[in-house]
């Protein structure tokens, strides 16, 4: 960062529904996010729902779709000249389903977020995502559950853990009703808590250099 008195600058990765772009947007239009500020974001499909958020929000947003640019190599190159175009800060995954190479994580250590719909390091790593996190809990038959925040690095779900939060499973749950109840009690809690912590400490840092 060039300036010590600007909010951290914070580009969004997402896929889906972004329910969690929503959680962050909120926290921040409610002054929970008051060190870091969403200038971007990232959509990895032309007709994700987050992009609708986006735009209701004001926040400028762009679609980078692998299948269109033809390769993983063209695919980051060309996230990661939004990412300078933008002076991006940080960089939070939020329901991001593209696979980012270690040639992408390693540029930006201990600077990308993801959160986790489990309490790492139970039903995480490759293969462990969605609704399939879920059901791997059930059939466990662990009783408690919840969600992860923590750094990206070239190990799926392998980077430093921020923050967790519990939730406990309740008889009769389906995977698609504890994933709505990870996301409700967890995610949507301790994502922007965890982001403002690291705008935190980002911008502190900023101001000792």
């Amino acid at each position: 960062m060039k300036e010590n008195n600007r909010k951290i600058r914070i580009a969004v990765f997402v896929s889906g529904g972004g329910t969690n772009l929503g959680a962050l947007i909120k926290a921040q239009q409610e002054g929970l996010l008051c060190d870091g500020e969403i200038v971007l974001v990232i959509s990895s499909k032309a007709d994700a729902y987050a992009l609708t958020r986006s735009k209701d929000a004001g926040i400028e947003s762009a679609v980078v779709e692998k299948k269109v640019l033809g390769s993983q190599e063209r695919f980051e190159s060309e996230i990661i000249r939004l990412l300078e175009e933008k002076q991006i800060d940080l960089i939070v995954l939020a329901g991001f389903m593209s696979i980012l190479s270690e040639n992408f994580t390693s540029r930006y250590p201990e600077r990308i977020i993801n959160v986790h719909p489990s309490l790492i390091p139970s039903f995480c790593g490759k293969g462990y995502y969605g609704l399939r996190v879920h059901e791997a809990a059930l059939e466990y038959g662990v009783k408690v559950t919840g969600a992860t925040v923590h750094f990206v690095n070239e190990i799926p779900d392998g980077g430093r853990i921020i923050m967790q939060k519990a939730v406990y499973i309740q008889d009769g749950d389906t995977p698609e009703v504890l994933q709505r109840r990870v996301m409700e009690e967890a995610e949507w809690i301790i994502l922007p808590q965890a982001v403002q912590q690291v705008c935190s400490q980002l911008a502190s840092d900023t101001i000792k250099k």
